[in-house]
Order: C-alpha cells, then sequence, then structure tokens
C-alpha cells in the first residue's frame, strides 16, 4: 500500500458534482478513443490460443465488481482490467462470484485459480500462505464519516469495513496497527454502526463509494477528502508452485497495462448510471409524501418513475450518440456501424449486401498542403454525397481519418460504375470545382456477403477483406475499385439473379418441367419417367439444374421450387389419364425439404386426392445422401409414404454415400443405381465387379432397381446381364420437354410398346 496521501481528493469522491455537458461529452469521446485503442490491441492477440482461468470476486462492490443489470454478466473496473492483464498475459479470464464470506475464505476453494482483490499478500482463513501479483491499478481509499468534523489520525479511529475486505483490513493494519477495525455483512449494518457511534468512520475504495452514497438514505454522510489514501489492486492465490507460475505469468500481462487502458476502463464505469433506485430509496426520498394520501403517493411515484426514465433515456441517447456516430461527419463509428450492420443482416436475410471499404490515397497531403479545415469539408461533403444515394437499410460508416466503410445492397457492375460516374467522381473533384488544381485519388475494396456471413455475423472479418481488396487496389494502381474475390463476385451475381427472379419464373412458366424415359432395356419399352426442370431465365438464359439447384438448396428456396414440380407433374398425370395413359413419373424432395415442421407425405396425399390421380403413379427420390444425414426423420417420412401407397426411390445409390447399414434400415421400394461409378477413374474390372454385387444384393433384399446414367451399349448390355433391366440415360433418352415426352409416349403406346 502506498504511503497516505493527505489532501488528494482524487478522481472519484462520492456525491459527484454536477458537472457541464461540454465536459461530459469530452470524457466520453476520450473513453471511445481509449477503448478503440484497447480493443484493436486485444484483436491483434485474437487468434492466440489462450488458457482459461477462473478469477473469484465479491459482488457488492460497485463498480469495481457488479452484476450487469440488463445482462446479468459480472463487469466493473476490477474485472475490465483484470481480464485486460489476462488476455496480455494469454489467459481467457472466467469471473465468478465467491461464496465465501470473505477472500480469506474463499482462498482456501480450489474453484479458483485467482482471488480479486488484496492490497498484499495475506495468510487464507486456514493459514495458508498466498502469493499475490503486482499492482493492476492504484485504488484510491477515503473514509466516510457523519459530519464534516476533522478526524483524528487514522491510527486512533474505530473503523467500520465490509466482512468480504478482511484481506484489504491486513493491509490496513500493516501500515496502522493501532486501528481498530470491525467487520459487518452489509453496507447498511456497517452504516447503521455509525449512526449508533460504534465506529467514528467506514472504509472503502472511492469508486464504491462514489456508487454507494447515491441512496438517498445515506445524505448524511460526509466523505473525508483529507484522509484519502492509495491500495494496491493485486490478485492472489494459495503460495504453490502452480499459483506462483500463475502468478508470474500473470505479471508479464500486468507489466502490458498502460495508464490510458486504466483510466479508459475507470471511466466507462463511473460515467454510467449505475445506481438504480429500490422501493425503500423512494420511500425515504418521498416518505412524508406518502402520508397525504394514497392517491397524492401513487401519483408522486409515477412521477419520479417516469422522471428517472427519461433522464435516463436522455442520458442513454446521448451517450449512443457519441458512441455511435462520427461527430465531425455524423456518419456511423466503428462502433455504431458494427451493431447497426449486424441489426440489418439479422432483419434482412434475404436481402443481398456488399461492404465497401473506400480510402482517399493521398489525404494526408491533402491536409498538409491545404490546410485541416480543407480536409474536414471534404470529408464532410463526402459522407452528405454517398449517404444521399443510400437507402433505409444502407448505412455509412468512418473507419478512421480518411477511411469509410459503406454497407449497401449488392449491385451489378454496371450499377457500380455509374454510381462512380455520378457520385464518387463528384469527390475527386471536389478541389478542381473549386478552383484548385488537385485531383483526389480513391481507392475502395469490396467484398460480397455470403450465406455463411449471414448466419454467424463478424463484422470485423468482413471488414478485413474488404480492407485487403482496398489494399490491393492501392498497391497495384492510383486509382479506382477492386473485389476480394472475383469469382466469389460473379458467383454471388449469379446467385442474387437466381434467388430474386425464382418467384417470378414461377408464376410466369419460365420454369418448366421436362422428363426423362425411363425403359425396359430387356422389353424396350417406356415404363416411366423421372421429373426434371428447366429454366428459362430472362437474364442468364437457359438454366440446367446444376446451375441453379445448389444455389436454391443453399438459400432454403428448393422447396419452392419443389412444390411446384410436384404439382405441375400432377397436372400432366391426371391429363395423361383423363386420355387413357397411365405412366409412372419419379419426382425428386430434396434433402432440405425434409424438415419436422412439413408433411411432405401429407403434402403428396393431398396432390393425389385433388387431381384423382394412383398413388402408383407417383413414385417419390429422396437422394441417399439424405438418408445418411437424417436418418430417423427420414425413416418416419418413408414410411408414412409407403402407407399411402406410393412407391419410395432411393436415389443416387453408389455416389459416395452407400452404407450397407442404412439399406438394412431404411424402407424403400427401389434403388436408383448410379452409374457415374463406372465411368470414374479405377480400376474398370474392379468397378464392374462392385456393380455386380450390388444388383446382386439388391435383388436379395427383395428391392426393385433402376439404372441411372447410362450412356453407352456396352454399359447397358452389362447391366441387363447381370439382373438389372430398369435404366435411365442418355443411351435411350435425354430430358426432353413435357409436349415430347408426351408424343413419344402415344407413339409407343399406339404401337404397342406400353
Amino acid at each position: 500500500m502506498d504511503k497516505e496521501k493527505r489532501g488528494d481528493r482524487g478522481g472519484f469522491l462520492v456525491k459527484p458534482n454536477t458537472q457541464s455537458k461540454k465536459v461530459r461529452t469530452l470524457l466520453t469521446v476520450l473513453v471511445i478513443a481509449l477503448f478503440s485503442l484497447t480493443a484493436f490491441s486485444l484483436r491483434l492477440r485474437a487468434e492466440e490460443s489462450k488458457e482459461t482461468i477462473t478469477a473469484g470476486i465479491p459482488a457488492d462492490r460497485c463498480p469495481m465488481f457488479y452484476l450487469d443489470p440488463d445482462t446479468g454478466e459480472i463487469t466493473g473496473i476490477g474485472v475490465d482490467v483484470m481480464k485486460i492483464a489476462g488476455q496480455q498475459a494469454g489467459y481467457d479470464v472466467v469471473f465468478t462470484v465467491i461464496t465465501e464470506r470473505s477472500l480469506k475464505e474463499a482462498l482456501d476453494n480450489a474453484a479458483y485459480d485467482v482471488i480479486l482483490p488484496f492490497g498484499s499478500a495475506v495468510e487464507s482463513a486456514r493459514g495458508k500462505k498466498t502469493v499475490v501479483s503486482d499492482n493492476l491499478l492504484q485504488m484510491p481509499f477515503t473514509l466516510v464519516t457523519l459530519g464534516k468534523g476533522e478526524l483524528p489520525p487514522i491510527s486512533r479511529l474505530r473503523i467500520g469495513m465490509l466482512r468480504s475486505m478482511e484481506g484489504g483490513a491486513e493491509t490496513v493494519k500493516e501500515h496502522y496497527p493501532e486501528t481498530e477495525i470491525s467487520f459487518y455483512e452489509t453496507m447498511d449494518q456497517a452504516v447503521k454502526a455509525l449512526r449508533n457511534g460504534r465506529e467514528d468512520a467506514l472504509l472503502h475504495n472511492s469508486f464504491v463509494w462514489s456508487y454507494v452514497l447515491q441512496k438517498p438514505s445515506y445524505n448524511d454522510l460526509t466523505v473525508q477528502p483529507s484522509t484519502v489514501f492509495s491500495m494496491d489492486f493485486r490478485a492472489g492465490t494459495l503460495d504453490t508452485e502452480k499459483g506462483r507460475a500463475l502468478i508470474e505469468r500473470l505479471n508479464g500481462g500486468a507489466a502490458k497495462l498502460t495508464d490510458p487502458m486504466r483510466q479508459a476502463v475507470i471511466l466507462d464505469h463511473t460515467s454510467r448510471r449505475l445506481y438504480r433506485y429500490d422501493l425503500s430509496d423512494y420511500l425515504y426520498q418521498y416518505g412524508l409524501l406518502f402520508l397525504l394520501t394514497a392517491l397524492l403517493v401513487g401519483t408522486l411515484t409515477a412521477v419520479a418513475v417516469m422522471r428517472q426514465r427519461a433522464e435516463r433515456r436522455e442520458h442513454e441517447e446521448k451517450i449512443r450518440l457519441l458512441t455511435d456516430h462520427d461527430p465531425l461527419t455524423g456518419a456511423l463509428s466503428l462502433h455504431g456501424f458494427r451493431r447497426r450492420a449486424e441489426e440489418l443482416l439479422k432483419s434482412h436475410p434475404e436481402t443481398r449486401y456488399m461492404l465497401s471499404y473506400i480510402n482517399i490515397k493521398n489525404f494526408k497531403y491533402i491536409n498538409d498542403s491545404l490546410g485541416m479545415d480543407a480536409g474536414d469539408a471534404l470529408l464532410k461533403f463526402w459522407v452528405d454525397t454517398i449517404r444521399k444515394t443510400l437507402g433505409e437499410d444502407e448505412i455509412i460508416g468512418r473507419i478512421t481519418a480518411d477511411r469509410f466503410v459503406v454497407l449497401s445492397h449488392a449491385r451489378s457492375e454496371e450499377d457500380l460504375v455509374k454510381q462512380d460516374q455520378e457520385v464518387l467522381s463528384r469527390v475527386r473533384t471536389y478541389f478542381i470545382d473549386r478552383g484548385r488544381k488537385f485531383r483526389i485519388l480513391i481507392c475502395g475494396g469490396i467484398y460480397l456477403l455470403t450465406a455463411e456471413d449471414y448466419q454467424n455475423i463478424n463484422i470485423d472479418h468482413m471488414l478485413d477483406f474488404a480492407r485487403l481488396a482496398e489494399k490491393k487496389v492501392r498497391e497495384t494502381k492510383n486509382d479506382g475499385f477492386g473485389f476480394y474475390n472475383p469469382e466469389q463476385w460473379e458467383r454471388g451475381k449469379r446467385v442474387a439473379d437466381v434467388i430474386n427472379h425464382l418467384p417470378a419464373a414461377i408464376a410466369s412458366g419460365d420454369l418448366r418441367v421436362w422428363y426423362q424415359p425411363q425403359v425396359d432395356y430387356e422389353k424396350g419399352i417406356i415404363t416411366g419417367a423421372e421429373a426434371l426442370c428447366r429454366w428459362d431465365h430472362a437474364m442468364l438464359g437457359f438454366l440446367y439444374p446444376f446451375d441453379f439447384i445448389a444455389i436454391l438448396e443453399e438459400s432454403g428456396l428448393i422447396y419452392d421450387l419443389d412444390c411446384y414440380v410436384w404439382e405441375k407433374v400432377c397436372q400432366d398425370l391426371q391429363r395423361w389419364n383423363s386420355e387413357g395413359y397411365h405412366p409412372c413419373v419419379s419426382v425428386n424432395v430434396s434433402r432440405v425439404d425434409i424438415r419436422e415442421d412439413r408433411d411432405i407425405p401429407g403434402q403428396f396425399k393431398a396432390l393425389r386426392d385433388q387431381y384423382g390421380i394412383g398413388a402408383d403413379q407417383l413414385r417419390v427420390e429422396i437422394t441417399e445422401t439424405a438418408f445418411a444425414e437424417n436418418p430417423s426423420l427420414l425413416i418416419d417420412t418413408t414410411n408414412r409414404l409407403r402407407e399411402y401407397g406410393f412407391q419410395v426411390e432411393m436415389d443416387d445409390f453408389g455416389s459416395g454415400y452407400s452404407s450397407l447399414h442404412m439399406l438394412k434400415e431404411v424402407p424403400v421400394d427401389r434403388i436408383k443405381l448410379d452409374m457415374n461409378f463406372l465411368t470414374e477413374t479405377g480400376d474398370p474390372e474392379k468397378c464392374r465387379t462392385i456393380v455386380s454385387c450390388m444388383i446382386g444384393m439388391i435383388h436379395q433384399l427383395g428391392m426393385k432397381m433402376i439404372a441411372e446414367g447410362v450412356e453407352t451399349k456396352d454399359m447397358a448390355d452389362f447391366l441387363k446381364n447381370k439382373g438389372c433391366r430398369e435404366m435411365q440415360g442418355y443411351y435411350f433418352y435425354r430430358p426432353m420437354p413435357m409436349d415430347q415426352f408426351e408424343k413419344i409416349m402415344k407413339e409407343k403406346a399406339e404401337a404397342g410398346d406400353h
């Protein structure tokens, strides 16, 4: 503990005087700046592996240690300082409130790695020696008394302290051995003892007093500024080999603590409105009024509550504005941009966004040659110009001096070029338009958000990508924009075109159902068909399934497409039935379609009843992958489909996920064997042997089968010789429009091949 500092009134005396708005604003801006520096330093270490340690703390020392009333999390000046020191030492510090009566008792609990706070090393409650860290924070301690009279020296006082501060009391006794110290479980008990004359003064650190003495019933207590002295704030643990190693490592982190870091933490918590009135406070402050009438009491209480809330809202709004906005340009600050961008991505998951990181390449020269006022005017003009182009769900933020970030709707290259010509060109010629022959150079990087970015939102991660793209532009050319990943950009545009045009394509009929005939190779007849989909896209041209199926599955829109295909197939089957034909059609069910909140079997039953088709005419194909991913839900779905009379096919069998256990468990009627197996790399003879065994196994299990992807006569003959008669592939028919399939089907029927 430092020597007693007489006359030092410190920076955090209780009952703080009212400060001007200008001072509060300056302090808040300082807090923001200091926290930004601290956060940046910590982010540099984010990828380092950290060991977790548990710190036990008391929870009755606001603002040193307290539970956040909104989140319930442990926070405070001591928490933040220890957390920073721990991170600098390579620790992840987890805080927990001690259940013991005092810190000395908590030292004997192995559940805590360290205990805070101690002024110096003390013995534990069981008499074990301890070690303490280097000083993490200098804490001013102050005596509080009744009245303002002068006090005798501390050594002649009767002092009351909280029992949880027994460790700190020993530090006091080391320097003032004659001081008489008594302990109390709560602050109310200590104040009562002071008022009854059993104690001359109460001792606590000044930060805690600044919170405690906001209680209205303590308005008769007075701070004794002449008795302010400092005490170290240290972490302690038992004096063991492990404890000494932990403390030594923690000392390394403590050595990296700077005064600006400490002051930032202190300002953050002491500037908050932490004290909240409870019922006893209101009764004390408005007790006389409560005696008038119940109605008057209720009215005054309501007024007081609303007044407090209004003040708190006003205070919070001022803090939010200062924290979330750049005071010069009015753009969002980095903190505000992060918060607002996360809100937008959560509330607009269907909107395709891009993040642009923009930098004035020669801004330092502008400030040096034209003056900072000219530079500030340029920044304001920049923000005003860009803001006019943004919608309500688009934002701009100022990251540092001349670096801005914009979250906006993903645009085409043509739109970006247009924006560059109409908006940024005005910024580039800002000084030229004002009679100064100076052109501004702008470099920008663009990152197109992916589906993963919406699921795991990390704004800093996205900023890094956009910043890398900007850096590449800045290092390779004077001016312009670049994309973080051009291939990703092209794919992103395609994804947006597919997703955004799906509803219109379904409504207009641009999505069309095609059919690929299935044949009995031995008999030479058509036995059915598989329903496929083709998209005549207004912007992208004619699309095949591989162009859009995966995109729709990733975005969760495949179900809309599948429902459309199922109904179109049922409509075609109804028409063919009315004309005297009775074909069978296989329709695909995506693995994404099958969820607990969707009744797929009930949906197929409703379609069957609505269009009056036979259950045997509709074969439901489910990929082998889907069975492997969620077997229990798929088994229940297939059981119900079969109960309704539908045939269930396992599609793409042999494509890489085959499981003999799955074949044993899954109740399907037909296996669709993927013949790509024969065309892939590997020993052809081994491939044929495996296919032969698979065909024999499927027959042995009593299931029907069909081979798909049959492209040559040799492949077809091989399959027929091994016992697989039904086939589908380019060797027989390619997928074709509905009217062409209908024509072939009718011709075969008239010729007797049906």
